[in-house]
């Protein structure tokens, strides 16, 4: 699954995890998988569910949902709770177990050409997730032809920006408190240099 399949599918129901629970430690342990997604993602779609039922929303993919409920006053629930169901399931596919290993030839070259570096990147997603105020996410995308990292609030998400979303990585509180308590840059630390699914990047880049 990348960025366009995603997109298409319709995902009001909760997506199978690509990989068991216990699979990414001891980066994130098992109870904090089964808490992140058996709760907190199952508890968005659920809602989700409940609040589009009989209503023009009902039948959409998620981004349309999005797109339609952005902004809007009277929809903001809606988009809320559509926007961390897609923003969770982009989450679990940016994450592979033993992941972290080097970009395609492609992918490298264009982060070179970006950041000047793979570390020179990462340091920057890194910092971005320590200045994201309160809970958010961070992302690393496609703007125009170069790659940007940008971090997003609460929900937020960067289509609404007009950019791409290649990888993510989620600073809610719920996404690292068991393993690492306020550690919030041991977290991140370990997720980028241990966990990050470049092949999912690089498939979402078309490279």
């Amino acid at each position: 699954m990348n960025y366009d399949s995603l997109n298409c599918e319709f995902l009001q129901v909760l997506p199978f995890l690509p990989y068991a629970e216990n699979a990414l430690e001891p980066v994130i342990s098992a109870k904090t998988i089964s808490f992140h997604y058996g709760k907190h993602h199952k508890g968005y779609v659920d809602t989700l569910k409940k609040l589009v039922a009989g209503t023009r929303f009902e039948d959409m993919p998620l981004e349309k949902i999005m797109s339609e409920t952005d902004g809007k006053s009277d929809s903001t629930a809606i988009f809320n709770n559509a926007a961390q169901a897609w923003n969770h399931t982009f989450y679990w596919q940016s994450l592979r177990p033993k992941g972290g290993s080097e970009p395609t030839d492609v992918l490298q070259k264009k982060i070179e050409v970006s950041f000047g570096s793979l570390d020179a990147c990462k340091k920057e997603l890194a910092t971005a997730a320590m200045a994201q105020f309160g809970s958010g996410w961070v992302w690393l995308v496609l703007d125009s032809d170069m790659l940007k990292v940008v971090k997003t609030a609460n929900a937020g998400v960067p289509m609404t920006m007009s950019m791409k979303p290649l990888l993510t990585i989620d600073v809610w509180e719920h996404a690292y408190y068991l393993d690492y308590q306020n550690l919030r840059a041991d977290y991140v630390k370990a997720v980028l240099d241990t966990l990050i699914n470049w092949e999912f990047v690089a498939e979402n880049l078309g490279c």
